[in-house]
């Protein structure tokens, strides 16, 4: 599971890079979901560890030229109306809902085996709905990538990066053993099923009123409160997690722990950088964050919970966002009006 998250490291800088230079960034969707596709087939064709290993490695890479670009086009073509992005990115939600939901239900009927097929078709369609797509940045200016580098070596915004990357850490065990350790407890398919989805659906709500919470509260604030929420929610799930009723409050703090950090963090991202810049910083964000964070706390969760537990997972995830809650308090006098 780290192989994927591994892979943001790199793979993102290189893209944003690339996208920045050429001012092609519906190209390099197209190319990036129909290459990912395409490589996905090696899990259908070929079996075994390092097989699948392989294709993790090439899925991801190209996979992850995708994303970051998608929230530059979508920032672009919002303008001014910038603040608006959450009411966008919680259509991604409301599929991740469906997603859940649906096929919860249909691999208590089927083999697991068929998710493959089903995680293709959704590949498939993302890189047909990219051609509905026309209007994008394009090359802006002259940036250079030592102006890039200065403006990320900037005390405020290492601060930032430090943060994201320290939630994406706490959040290792949640995306990558929270089923596990659900169905460990003894819930079953179907309501694990709903327990995500209802963690979406509480993102959902939240992006649809984003915006006005961006343009009302500082950044700061809004992150602060987000991490507060989120360390309660960590040591929450490793000690409350038998109780179906604190696990239904926990999962609505998903909310905060994601859709209140990540739309925070795209609209900190955009004001930090220059347009010139913009591939890159949400490249080196989706690296930093998704890449580091969370191959790390991945891989560091799959450790704990081997020579120890699960909950033990979930508490030391609990500390790791108590750290970056305290980072920012401690910044906060020296933040500056990014964060504002």
């Amino acid at each position: 599971m780290s192989i994927i998250m591994l892979t943001k490291l790199a793979a993102p800088n290189f893209w944003g890079w690339v996208a920045d230079k050429t001012g092609r960034q519906l190209a390099l969707i197209r190319f990036g979901s129909l290459a990912a596709a395409i490589f996905f087939l090696g899990f259908l064709l070929f079996h075994g560890f390092w097989w699948h290993a392989l294709f993790l490695v090439l899925f991801s890479c190209f996979w992850n030229a995708v994303l970051p670009q998608w929230e530059v086009i979508t920032l672009h073509n919002l303008g001014a109306e910038r603040s608006q992005y959450s009411r966008i990115r919680l259509w991604g939600s409301v599929g991740f809902i469906a997603s859940v939901s649906v096929l919860g239900l249909f691999f208590d009927y089927f083999t697991i085996q068929w998710l493959p097929y089903w995680l293709l078709f959704f590949l498939c369609g993302i890189f047909l709905t990219s051609w509905v797509v026309a209007h994008q940045p394009g090359k802006q200016g002259h940036g250079s990538f030592r102006k890039f580098l200065h403006a990320a070596g900037r005390p405020e915004v290492v601060v930032f990066f430090i943060t994201a990357f320290l939630v994406q850490l706490s959040f290792g065990p949640y995306y990558t053993f929270l089923s596990i350790y659900l169905s460990n407890l003894g819930y079953d398919m179907v309501t694990i099923g709903a327990l995500w989805g209802l963690g979406v659906l509480a993102e959902v709500l939240l992006f649809v009123k984003m915006h006005a919470l961006i343009e009302r509260f500082s950044l700061r604030s809004i992150m602060l409160i987000c991490l507060l929420l989120t360390t309660f929610r960590w040591f929450g799930i490793a000690f409350g997690a038998t109780s179906a009723l604190m696990l239904i409050a926990l999962q609505l703090l998903h909310a905060a722990s994601f859709g209140g950090l990540h739309a925070s963090s795209i609209e900190m991202v955009h004001r930090c950088f220059k347009q010139e810049h913009a591939s890159q910083a949400q490249a080196m964000y989706s690296a930093v964050s998704f890449g580091a964070g969370g191959s790390l706390g991945a891989f560091a969760s799959g450790m704990l919970a081997e020579q120890f537990n699960i909950s033990l997972a979930f508490i030391v995830a609990g500390v790791v966002s108590a750290v970056a809650t305290a980072l920012l308090l401690v910044a906060w006098p020296r933040l500056n009006q990014f964060w504002r």
